[in-house]
């Protein structure tokens, strides 16, 4: 046994604790891939968070990571050396399926590795299991014809959102140290947000994609992990150029790991964008870690945004439906009797808006929206924000109609995540961290929003908060395969 106790506690480690402990000889990356498979075994009949288990090559290579930390055959061990890493399932791996959750794709196999999983690959991580998404990862939730229903492991009644779902609930679950992700419209932070985890969207171009939608500015792939440190040492080994990807920024920005703190800072606190109806829990969360900030010596001031809901829906709907859109709109007129009905309905929406809006109609208001943003946010040095507008969307359910929980009207579930935004000004990065838990069941979550390309402020940040505000999953912190929401 260990010095770290139970199986679900070694699960449960951060891979920079991790990383320590295999350097020092007192844990083995065999003990650890041990541990997260038996935690997997435990909970996944429940949460449902992957499309495909590798447990059986992930152990072997778990034992050639523990050669390199005895220093065999003259091997050193690498950034994430023997650090089981959940990947999302539309990141290719070569050989293996490529379906995004579709029915449409079933038998796709990958011809190549996408850019992130090279990455991780080459730097010594062990790629154990491929994480669920809705289908085409076009959802704020993860469930599909395909793979069934992802569920949120705080809260089994919940999604873990969408469409990095399985990544979010399998970190929550203690069944991987880190998730790849990726985010078009809040696809790492909603997840991150919903299931108390780290989720970083980085800037445009930082971190190279595959075509055609690397060429999208709303979307980028991007870390997730419990705390920050892990999605620091996450982004530090997904960032820098690709030649697939032209876009991918050079020279590559390796992001510092230790900061200044925040004292003397001075943030702006913006709660509802101008446009959003901000339940009262996110709200009070939201506010408290403002006042942490405070105390902390930053200086935090509250603004307010210009932004209306026809300005966002003009932008994303001429976006969307010219690109995203019309990709799904294409897969639609030849196979929608096998695709989800919420998949059916955003073709129909997106059909619809570009009758409606032209990419040009768009453009002039997103130019219009970033203008502002970079206008309010000019004597700061960040703006903080809640992820999302409820605490929470309920697993299963399309959100084709009313976003209704526990009997009550929660409004338009377009409305219920507060990421498109940020999209929209896709070149400033965010982070989102844990602000709180609700009487869901569930965390909640705060967009730390930096000047574009500004990447190392909202680790500042996130770092202090997570000092000032400790989300740590101890034993007394965390979900539990054993608990009656987990078993029934």
């Amino acid at each position: 046994m260990n010095a770290y106790g139970s199986s679900a506690d070694l699960a449960y480690l951060s891979a920079t604790e991790a990383r320590r402990l295999f350097t020092a000889r007192e844990l083995s990356p065999v003990e650890l891939m041990r541990a997260v498979i038996d935690r997997a075994e435990q909970t996944e009949p429940t949460i449902n968070a992957f499309t495909e288990q590798l447990f059986d090559e992930a152990l072997e290579q778990a034992r050639h990571a523990e050669n390199r930390f005895l220093g065999k055959n003259g091997l050193t061990p690498r950034p994430l050396e023997g650090i089981p890493v959940a990947t999302k399932e539309k990141h290719a791996i070569a050989g293996r399926s490529l379906t995004e959750g579709s029915l449409v794709n079933t038998g796709n196999t990958a011809t190549e590795n996408a850019p992130v999983i090279d990455r991780i690959l080459d730097a010594g991580g062990i790629i154990h299991a491929r994480t669920a998404t809705p289908e085409f990862s076009i959802a704020t939730f993860t469930h599909s014809r395909l793979w069934g229903v992802t569920r949120n492991p705080w809260n089994p009644e919940f999604t873990p959102g969408g469409s990095s779902g399985g990544a979010g609930a399998s970190l929550a679950a203690g069944t991987a140290l880190l998730a790849s992700a990726s985010d078009i419209g809040g696809s790492t932070r909603i997840p991150a947000a919903f299931t108390g985890t780290v989720g970083y969207k980085a800037p445009y171009g930082r971190i190279p994609g595959v075509a055609p939608l690397s060429a999208d500015h709303y979307r980028g792939d991007g870390p997730m992990a419990r705390t920050v440190d892990d999605c620091l040492t996450f982004a530090n080994v997904l960032a820098g150029p690709d030649p697939r990807d032209h876009v991918s920024l050079r020279p590559k920005l390796i992001l510092p790991t230790e900061y200044e703190a925040v004292a003397g800072m001075r943030i702006a606190l913006c709660v509802r964008l101008g446009a959003y109806d901000v339940h009262p829990e996110v709200e009070a969360n939201t506010r408290a870690v403002a006042r942490d900030l405070t105390d902390a010596g930053a200086v935090v001031e509250e603004i307010e945004l210009p932004w209306t809901k026809d300005d966002l829906l003009i932008s994303l709907a001429a976006h969307f439906s010219t690109i995203f859109g019309a990709l799904v709109s294409e897969i639609e007129a030849k196979h929608r009797d096998r695709m989800s009905t919420y998949a059916t309905a955003f073709a129909d929406t997106m059909a619809a808006a570009r009758e409606r809006v032209t990419y040009l109609d768009g453009l002039r208001v997103e130019t219009r929206l970033q203008r502002e943003l970079g206008e309010a946010m000019a004597p700061y040095d960040a703006l903080i924000c809640p992820t999302t507008a409820v605490p929470g969307l309920p697993a299963g359910d399309d959100l084709l109609g009313r976003l209704v929980v526990n009997g009550v009207d929660h409004g338009e579930p377009l409305w219920a995540a507060m990421t498109v935004p940020f999209n929209i000004n896709n070149r400033c990065p965010v982070l989102n961290v844990p602000s709180g838990h609700s009487s869901w069941g569930l965390p909640t979550g705060l967009q730390i929003v930096g000047h574009t390309y500004d990447d190392p402020t909202v680790f500042r940040i996130g770092k202090a908060l997570e000092q000032l505000r400790p989300w740590a999953y101890t034993p007394e912190h965390r979900p539990t395969a054993q608990s009656e929401t987990l078993t029934r």
